[in-house]
C-alpha cells in the first residue's frame, strides 16, 4: 500500500509539467500557423498593392513635373528641373522612360507599372529618354535640332556616393 502512494505523487508530479508543455507547443504551432498564413499570402499581396499605388503616384508626379518644365510659348528656352524619385517601389530599383507622349513605368514585378499620357503643348516635338530610380533625374527642355520647336529629354545623373 505504501508503494501504491509514492508511485501516485510521482505521477501526479509530472502532470503540470507535460501540461505546460503541451500549452507551450500550441502556442508555438499557432504562431507558426498564423505566420505562414501572412506570409504566404496576404502580406505579399498587400505589399504589390501597395507598391502599384505607389508607382501610379510617382508617374503622376513625374508627369505634372514635366508638364511643369514645358513652357507654353515657344521662345528661346533652356529649363533643366530635378525629378525627385523614390529609391524603390516594393524594394526593386524600376525605371521610367518617355515614349509617344507617355510616361510608362518599367517594375520588375509586371503588377506594378503603368503609363501616364503627357498634356504637352504642340510646340514639343519629342520627348524621349528615360530615368533610374538608382539615379539623380532631371527633366531638360530645349530646342530640338530643326529649331522650330522644343524637345524633351528625360537624363539620368549618376550619384556621387562617396562621402
Amino acid at each position: 500500500m505504501v508503494d501504491a502512494v509514492s508511485f501516485r505523487s510521482d505521477t501526479r508530479a509530472v502532470s503540470p509539467v507535460v501540461g505546460k508543455a503541451m500549452e507551450a507547443s500550441i502556442v508555438v504551432l499557432y504562431v507558426g500557423v498564423l505566420t505562414a498564413t501572412l506570409y504566404g499570402g496576404v502580406v505579399p499581396e498587400y505589399r504589390t498593392a501597395a507598391g502599384a499605388e505607389v508607382g501610379e503616384r510617382v508617374l503622376a508626379q513625374s508627369a505634372e513635373r514635366v508638364q511643369q518644365a514645358v513652357p507654353t510659348e515657344a521662345r528661346r528656352v533652356e529649363v533643366q528641373m530635378e525629378v525627385t524619385l523614390p529609391r524603390t517601389i516594393r524594394g526593386e530599383t524600376y525605371a521610367i522612360r518617355a515614349e509617344n507622349r507617355k510616361l510608362l513605368l518599367d517594375h520588375p514585378d509586371e503588377r506594378v507599372g503603368g503609363a501616364v499620357r503627357l498634356a504637352l503643348p504642340e510646340t514639343v516635338e519629342s520627348v524621349e529618354g528615360e530615368w533610374s530610380s538608382r539615379d539623380s533625374a532631371v527633366v531638360a527642355v530645349g530646342k530640338s535640332a530643326d529649331e522650330e520647336g522644343l524637345e524633351v529629354r528625360l537624363e539620368s545623373t549618376e550619384e556621387d556616393t562617396d562621402p
